[in-house]
């Protein structure tokens, strides 16, 4: 199965935007994005503490919805999905 992967801001600098990829049925939200951002420690740290937690301050959406980054972990991704990762948002 297929889902999108979308970094943006800083994110997006370190690990690139609009990622495609296969993910195994099942595949937790949180798993998946760790996979992607694994692929560059400094977007990885980024994202993630050193417990591999989401840092407080990340904003995930799953289809154009808010989730919570505690509940990540639970969340299956399924086919077609597409995962937002945002940094925090600052306007002016």
């Amino acid at each position: 199965m297929t889902v999108r992967i979308r970094f943006f801001a800083r994110f997006r600098e370190l690990l690139g935007t609009d990622i495609v990829v296969d993910a195994q049925k099942n595949k937790g939200l949180s798993d998946l994005v760790k996979d992607v951002a694994g692929k560059n420690k400094e977007g990885y740290d980024a994202i993630f503490d050193e417990k591999g937690i989401f840092r407080e301050y990340v904003i995930l959406m799953q289809n154009g919805k808010r989730v919570e980054t505690s509940d990540a972990p639970a969340i299956r991704v399924a086919d077609g999905d597409e995962i937002a990762v945002f940094p925090p948002v600052a306007g002016g």
